[in-house]
């Protein structure tokens, strides 16, 4: 396992005081990051080989962000201490070898010469102020929106992380092709800043007393506001945890206005879903890196023939296509899927790498009996997962109770160790590909924005210019699979790349389709020169500086 941010990236106030002058000579625009070229210039200082120096940046900037925060900062400069003290960077080294009260900070050769040179020119004296010293402010980044409402151009500067470069190019490339064929109301809400200012997401799934929040309350060793937990459905509602200065719930319709938060998307689901949404805040170190969706139990059997009042498998898809990992947990007793649990899963179509399989509870039977679970449990999975490969199971007993090992025997407790130790691991690594998901999802919303203009553009031309619009309209809609085939064989599109044909003939018949727009060339060209230059260039000025 590697070197957690609660060992290197803490220190002392001393330190920290030191590290925060440093910091903030390096970060010469005041924006609270340090990019590649700065950072290339302050640790020129340290005197470290490149090679050193790469393996600095690649553990300090672990998430792949482009930049140093603060605290990434902190761990940079332990490392270079590390090493110029001769210790090999590299995280099992450090894990034996980094003792963090002893790390004292580098030595960077002209620092405090340049530090002090920089204290006598950053205050600007002001005649028009009575002489009073005025700081100047940092460069501004408010381009994502703009007061007067009109589209707001960024500042070469403002870009200084690889989501600051999605941010810009989603406004200024993709948003108007959404905005021009009406993607928002077919597809996914328009993107806010938040969306993509968001914490990783990890979603809990599966019938009820399957452990979910039980699960949750495992990760973070305690309660958290609004758990509740027994033997029948009693999480009602979908319950956001996540990262807060203290421990509160916050409504559903509260959340879903809160600018800050990334679930403004949720009021299309109306006031019968957000009444069963809320939010529970908590401060907790896991929860500044992951936020967790705890889920309602699927329905079974009779229960399952009472009807919602909200688009249950909507919402699930909504949040599936936002979540970077995806649980479905079982327990030995509760093996079958229901025909809710089937609807569920199908509705994360185009997730499936996200899915992870939790056999939870898996200590209530013996070794022989958790064979045969495992095997039928794998039969069941087979029906509804349409994939050729094979779900990762997890199996255990992901709760604060000891593991029976009258039942299970000491295999059985070395096995639910390491599985429980595979799936923290997973979890530990969600925040480091934060970023790499962030760029996929973004990718597959662009493509999936260009097929839907396309189809669009087509149906609009396929209407009569003057009579038997209706009649036209309801042919094209009867027939919406075979102008999905005509469109796909124009621009040779990839079938599974396409909308679902039900929902999209749902959406599409209460709407003109004489009223659409035109196919309009410069657009798609755009967004193909930022899926094939723009994207591979924001990366390639983002990677490690030293490569």
């Amino acid at each position: 396992m590697e070197v957690k941010s609660g060992t290197l990236g803490s220190c002392s106030k001393d330190h920290q005081r030191i590290f925060q002058e440093w910091f903030n000579f390096a970060d010469s625009d005041g924006d609270g990051r340090i990019t590649g070229n700065a950072a290339t210039k302050f640790f020129a200082m340290s005197k470290l080989l490149r090679e050193e120096l790469k393996q600095v940046w690649a553990i300090a900037d672990s998430k792949r962000q482009g930049f140093l925060g603060f605290h990434e900062f902190i761990i940079a400069m332990q490392l270079i201490s590390l090493a110029q003290e001769g210790v090999q960077l590299t995280p099992i080294s450090l894990k034996y070898e980094a003792d963090v009260e002893k790390i004292d900070p580098p030595l960077m050769e002209g620092l405090d010469s340049l530090i002090a040179k920089s204290k006598n020119s950053t205050v600007v004296v002001d005649t028009e102020t009575n002489g009073s010293a005025q700081t100047l402010p940092p460069p501004s980044s408010q381009w994502f929106a703009s007061k007067s409402g009109r589209k707001a151009q960024a500042p070469q500067y403002s870009v200084t992380s690889i989501v600051d470069g999605l941010k810009r190019l989603y406004i200024e490339k993709l948003k108007p092709l959404e905005v021009a064929y009406r993607f928002n109301d077919f597809v996914s809400p328009l993107l806010t800043n938040s969306d993509f200012d968001a914490k990783p997401m990890v979603m809990l799934l599966g019938q009820y007393s399957t452990g979910k929040t039980t699960f949750i309350k495992h990760l973070l060793k305690g309660e958290y506001p609004g758990a509740h937990i027994g033997p029948e459905p009693t999480t009602d509602r979908f319950v956001v945890v996540m990262s807060g200065p203290d421990e509160r719930s916050i409504p559903g319709n509260t959340i879903a206005v809160h600018a800050d938060m990334p679930f403004n998307g949720l009021t299309k689901f109306g006031g019968a879903f957000l009444s069963k949404f809320e939010c529970s805040q908590m401060p907790h170190p896991l929860l500044d890196q992951i936020t967790f969706v705890d889920t309602p139990g699927v329905l079974s059997g009779e229960k399952q023939r009472t009807q919602r009042s909200y688009d249950f498998t909507g919402v699930i898809s909504w949040f599936a296509a936002k979540s970077d990992l995806i649980l479905l947990l079982f327990d030995p007793h509760k093996l079958d899927i229901s025909d809710e649990f089937k609807r569920v899963i199908a509705s994360l179509r185009g997730n499936d790498d996200k899915i992870r399989v939790v056999l939870n509870k898996a200590d209530q039977v013996d070794t022989q009996q958790l064979m045969r679970v495992y095997g039928a449990l794998m039969w069941s999975l087979g029906k509804v997962l349409n994939t050729p490969e094979v779900a990762r199971v997890y199996v255990g007993s992901f709760n604060d109770k000891p593991i029976d090992e009258s039942i299970m025997g000491p295999i059985g407790r070395d096995l639910f160790e390491k599985e429980q130790d595979d799936l923290l691991a997973d979890l530990i690594d969600i925040p480091k590909k934060a970023c790499d998901r962030q760029i996929n999802e973004f990718v597959k919303r662009a493509r999936a924005a260009k097929i839907h203009a396309y189809i669009i553009s087509h149906l609009k031309k396929e209407m009569p210019a003057m009579m038997g619009k209706a009649k036209a309209q309801q042919r094209l809609i009867d027939n919406l699979e075979d102008e999905f085939a005509k469109v796909q064989r124009e621009y040779h599109l990839p079938a599974g790349d396409f909308p679902n044909v039900e929902h999209f003939k749902e959406v599409l018949s209460g709407y003109s389709i004489d009223k659409f727009e035109k196919l309009k060339p410069k657009m798609i060209q755009a967004v193909d020169e930022m899926l094939g230059y723009e994207i591979p260039e924001l990366l390639k000025n983002f990677r490690n500086p030293y490569e």
